[in-house]
């Protein structure tokens, strides 16, 4: 399930379920990079931006990879482990002392839908010729009219 996890976190990556999210200042307080932030005032970050930000993820951001989140473990037996990002580079559930709960719980869950969709079904777009998906960034990521695909059984279950 490392090819997997990576897998799940290279298109969260490229298309956040939450592509915006804001917060308001509890105090003054000053950012990082020297900016002043009063009490009471709203700040957003954009991880859909970031994760699209070639001075985060290199001059490759636009492709997927998978092996972007990847490291031999053991090259000998081929086992490879899993290296997570700092939130703050990669901030789809969220970052510092307000960091997802549920997180590890939402990779579980995604790992046993795509092992159970995947064991028995290929799942396969289904867009018309020259139709190309529409990404719709709203309080939660979507596709302008949804993501036509067609299930086909496998011959085999694997």
């Amino acid at each position: 399930m490392v090819y997997t996890h990576a897998s799940l976190s290279e298109s969260m990556r490229l298309y956040p379920p939450v592509p915006v999210d804001g917060k308001q200042a509890a105090d003054d307080d000053v950012l990082p990079d020297g900016t002043v932030i009063k009490k009471g005032m709203r700040v957003s970050y954009h991880p859909y931006a970031m994760g699209r930000s070639e001075k985060l993820w290199g001059s490759n951001w636009a492709e997927f990879r998978p092996e972007r989140w990847l490291e031999m473990r053991d090259a000998a037996a081929g086992k490879w482990s899993f290296v997570a990002r700092d939130p703050y580079t990669y901030p789809v559930f969220q970052a510092g002392p307000r960091i997802c709960l549920g997180k590890d719980m939402a990779f579980l869950q995604m790992k046993r839908v795509v092992s159970g969709v995947l064991r028995r079904f290929k799942v396969v777009p289904a867009f018309e010729e020259g139709v190309k998906p529409v990404f719709m960034a709203h309080l939660t990521s979507k596709m302008k009219g949804g993501f036509p695909v067609r299930i086909e059984e496998r011959a085999e279950s694997f």
